[in-house]
């Protein structure tokens, strides 16, 4: 008879007799007793008063019966830990069973009681398994210190079973060296920057080994290892892609995709024209293809997979286009990722074949297939320019089949077409025109307006299709009032006469009648653009839209380096970092793929520094990105707790849930049918432009050896003087524009802390409570730290001093000025906008003080047409006095040395961002005629240096 007798009864009062047939003298009787135990504790009865008479049952020499008493240990440790230590002397005792089971079945069941009390007993028979002649014992040891690591890191580094640990690698059996890969890889994950698994050549080569004897699991641990390595050269990246290769050919599936990371981790390293370069890509693809014919779950995990390797190489996959075409049984989530994985692979030479199969799946009965494949015919015809006429012709066969759903995802690729060929497709405006009535998605009827409002003057009733719509306004989705605003202000800039009080009308339902404060703003912007410059608004509204690119949906190259860093992990099935998604206090790292066989970048480990000169460069400052770069969301601004911040309790944040911008300022910008008008060029990227070495100022010169060693004497300027110079408050909000609120502020910086200090007062007759405040994005991603701390009512007649902490964390837009900053305040009566300047010494940073050697190379390097020079007119200060007042304001003079009687400072200055700008100040000491400072600023982003000469002159003045 089963075991499964032990789980049938439900007699009461069973703990007595269990107790007594625990303590019987026949081994058999005690056996059952122990199983009748483990079938209680197994569905949830409570049998932890049987645990000194289960202990006792420990001294047996049954494996069987050991096992058993075991299971329980593990599970009443925690609950019994005084009673546990009892079992201590036993385990103590099997660890020198001469029965090596035994001995293992010790050590882990050891590891497995989670005890601080008895955690240092374990220490000793621990360590002597680790020693163990047999290597099923040291095996099951390995394992035992990660979890013992778990319980109490600090006593196993003190005794040492890391070190033991590391020389388990180079152990004689396979299965020990993959359990001794495994325990160091889990210890070092929640200790990230502890060098635990010392990787190098020797090492290497023994995993690489033991690869091919170990189990399954044990070869997905040592490739996973394999993977955090960084070879020297391209011919060890060989040398261990030709010993890794063989693992494709595995059954087990997580095994061939450990082996496809370690093998597209290293190719980077290759050089494309090795011949083995090529037969390497020719091996990847036969294991890819062949996990596609495992059940559906594993599909899936392979397809994700497979999604992130075609976008980093599509050459390994572009012959094997059919594997992709759906099954008419794979269940819905194959077959949207399978067909995903054929647009990306679709290129001239399979298109033929690839419009066929979609326009086959468009007549399938799943809907949401079928519009993901119409979506599929769209972004075929964007990426492959020659089957565009083929794609449109699909699409109209596609419309004609009057199936609504078709229909409407139809119209809204055909709407993507019109924006990659203009002036080629728009013969079948009337065809889409046929079928509006049926159109009842919010995409659709947008896409349609857009259509109708982008072609207005190829269409005679174009004003009557935009009347239809008009008519239920307010019924429609923010997306279709969006669009249709702009439809109808197109459509009037092209036919004036005909379509004056359509645009009226249209204006006043959006300004006056709704509530949407995105609608509203981009009213009110396109009726003061048409009533005061109507010129200008053609430019605007009917400006050449720019192109819509290939793929719109592939993942940011350097996330995807990272996530194929990761495949075969949950990673690379969510398509997100493990960061986005693994809580907790371990400390998860961010990988990235070795730079590419013959780019200059360095391989070496990361803890070699750099050159001297390199050193400012290394970190390259992010680069102020140009509107053009944020057609995203332009209006994801919220009012939720800022970053880095502790959360705040819901009171103050609630009221601040509604987007308090909303598009006020943002919506100048369009959205991305309406395309970006104005010049939206990016800022020059800080590392572009090294040219010939520039010349240096006439004073640095000097031979190195002699006068410039001792002329950098000053004193280090880490510890800045207090005293930064605060401009006086002035008024940003007036209270005649703010319904009766007064704001008048200034910025400063405190203890390296960026304020925003306010006033506020209230001139009206009302109470005003509920503050809260937003900025727009802005050049330096200046944001609110915290939420506007307005704790008491603000009476009338009252004014309140308020702090706000500031970071430059915040999103990122290039401003003209530079450091204009748009800002919106709200409180119990209306939202408010404002715009004021904030000073750019607020963003000196505290070690902005460069080494004067990096300072020499970091002058030479900058290309001689950014330097820019100024002169601070009257200023009566020496140079003594200069230092002092610039340091304050954390601008640092790195050397000081006198010329031809006049004195020569050469400072430094970092912005939070991290851009550097250079600095030569010629100061006349003792000439009471000549009281001009010359100034000349060297910067790799040259629009700084305007506002940085700016700063220097108000410290130097004030």
């Amino acid at each position: 008879m089963t075991d499964s007798k032990y789980f049938t009864t439900t007699k009461k009062g069973e703990i007595f007799e269990l107790k007594a047939e625990l303590n019987s003298d026949k081994k058999e009787k005690k056996k059952e007793a122990v199983k009748k135990v483990i079938a209680s504790m197994t569905v949830g009865k409570d049998v932890s008063a049987l645990f000194p008479d289960v202990v006792n049952c420990m001294q047996t020499d049954n494996l069987e019966l050991k096992k058993l008493v075991y299971l329980y240990l593990m599970n009443y440790a925690k609950s019994q830990p005084d009673m546990a230590i009892m079992a201590v002397n036993t385990f103590v005792k099997d660890c020198e069973d001469p029965n090596p089971l035994i001995r293992a079945l010790a050590v882990r069941t050891m590891g497995c009681i989670r005890v601080d009390k008895i955690t240092e007993y374990l220490c000793e028979p621990l360590r002597k398994c680790l020693k163990d002649e047999d290597p099923y014992v040291r095996k099951t040891a390995a394992v035992c210190v990660a979890k013992l690591h778990d319980i109490n890191a600090q006593l196993v580094e003190d005794q040492g079973f890391l070190d033991t640990l590391k020389d388990l690698i180079s152990d004689s059996n396979p299965m020990v060296v993959a359990n001794a890969v495994a325990a160091l890889s889990e210890i070092a994950e929640s200790h990230p920057n502890s060098n635990l698994l010392d990787l190098n050549p020797q090492t290497i080569n023994k995993l690489l080994t033991a690869l091919n004897e170990c189990t399954e699991w044990g070869q997905i641990f040592i490739l996973d290892c394999l993977a955090n390595y960084s070879p020297k050269d391209d011919r060890e990246a060989q040398s261990i892609c030709e010993r890794v290769t063989p693992r494709l050919s595995h059954a087990n599936s997580a095994v061939v995709l450990s082996a496809v990371k370690v093998l597209m981790k290293f190719m980077e390293m290759l050089s494309k024209d090795l011949d083995y370069y090529g037969t390497l890509l020719k091996k990847l693809a036969p294991p890819l293809v062949t996990l596609l014919s495992a059940e559906p779950e594993l599909q899936y995990v392979a397809l994700r997979n497979i999604n992130l390797i075609v976008q980093k190489r599509p050459e390994i996959l572009k012959h094997e286009m059919k594997v992709f075409f759906v099954k008419y049984n794979d269940p819905i989530y194959v077959k949207l990722e399978k067909l995903d994985i054929m647009i990306r692979l679709a290129s001239q030479a399979n298109i033929a074949q690839v419009l066929a199969e979609l326009k086959e799946y468009a007549t399938e009965v799943d809907v949401d297939f079928v519009r993901k494949a119409v979506r599929a015919i769209g972004r075929c015809a964007i990426k492959v320019e020659q089957s565009a006429e083929r794609c449109v012709s699909t699409l109209l066969d596609l419309i004609q089949t009057k199936v609504n759903y078709v229909v409407q995802e139809a119209i809204v690729v055909i709407k993507d077409i019109f924006r990659k060929y203009p002036n080629k497709y728009e013969s079948v405006i009337a065809t889409l025109c046929e079928n509006l009535d049926s159109l009842d998605e919010p995409e659709a009827r947008a896409a349609m307006i857009w259509i109708v409002g982008e072609y207005a003057e190829r269409i005679d009733n174009a004003d009557e299709l935009l009347e239809s719509f008009l008519e239920g306004f307010h019924d429609e989705s923010t997306q279709v009032q969006l669009q249709l605003l702009t439809a109808i202000v197109k459509l009037f800039l092209k036919k004036p006469t005909e379509t004056q009080e359509l645009v009226q009308q249209v204006l006043s339902l959006a300004t006056q009648d709704s509530d949407n404060p995105d609608l509203r703003d981009r009213g009110y912007i396109y009726w003061r653009l048409l009533s005061t410059d109507p010129v200008a608004a053609k430019e605007v509204v009917l400006a050449e839209k720019p192109l819509i690119s290939e793929e719109t949906d592939l993942i940011e190259p350097t996330l995807l380096d990272e996530l194929i860093c990761h495949i075969g992990t949950l990673a690379s099935v969510y398509h997100k970092p493990p960061s986005a998604f693994v809580e907790g206090s371990r400390g998860v790292q961010h990988k990235r793929l070795p730079p590419r066989s013959g780019s200059n970048e360095s391989t070496e480990s990361p803890d070699v520094t750099p050159s001297a000169a390199a050193q400012p460069t290394e970190q390259q400052p992010a680069v102020i990105p140009s509107q053009g770069d944020l057609l995203g969301d332009l209006l994801n601004l919220d009012l939720g707790p800022p970053v880095n911040v502790p959360p705040i309790p819901s009171s103050t944040v609630q009221m601040g849930a509604m987007d308090l911008l909303g598009g006020g300022l943002d919506s100048l910008m369009g959205d991305e049918t309406e395309g970006l008008g104005g010049d939206l060029s990016g800022s020059p990227a800080i590392g572009a432009g090294y040219g010939t070495p520039a010349v240096m100022p006439t004073s640095l010169t000097a031979p190195l050896g002699g006068g410039l060693s001792d002329l950098f004497d000053l004193a280090g300027g880490m510890n800045m003087p207090s005293g930064s110079y605060v401009e006086p408050k002035t008024v940003w909000l007036p209270a005649a524009k703010a319904k009766g609120l007064e704001i008048s502020g200034t910025f400063s910086r405190r203890m390296g802390h960026i304020y925003m200090d306010l006033s506020l007062m209230n001139k009206a007759m009302q109470v005003m409570t509920d503050f809260a405040i937003q900025f727009n994005r802005n050049s330096f991603g200046m944001a609110p730290a915290a939420p506007l701390q307005v704790n008491a009512p603000l009476a009338p007649n009252q004014t309140i001093e308020v702090s706000l902490p500031l970071n430059t964390v915040g999103p990122v837009m290039k401003m003209d000025p530079l450091t204009n900053l748009q800002v919106a305040v709200k409180n119990n009566i209306d939202v408010f906008y404002f715009s004021c300047l904030y000073p750019i010494n607020m963003l000196f940073v505290e070690d902005g003080k460069m080494d004067r050697q990096i300072f020499l190379a970091t002058w030479k390097d900058i290309p001689n047409e950014n330097e820019v020079q100024f002169q601070i007119k009257d200023c009566h200060l020496n140079a003594d006095a200069v230092t002092n007042k610039l340091q304050s304001n954390n601008i640092f003079t790195v050397a000081k040395r006198n010329v031809e009687g006049q004195d020569m400072l050469y400072q430094s200055l970092k912005l939070t961002n991290g851009i550097w700008v250079l600095a030569e100040l010629r100061i006349q000491p003792g000439n009471p005629n000549y009281t001009d400072l010359e100034l000349s600023l060297k910067c790799r982003v040259s629009e700084v240096s305007q506002h940085v000469f700016q700063a220097y002159e108000v410290i130097l003045k004030n």
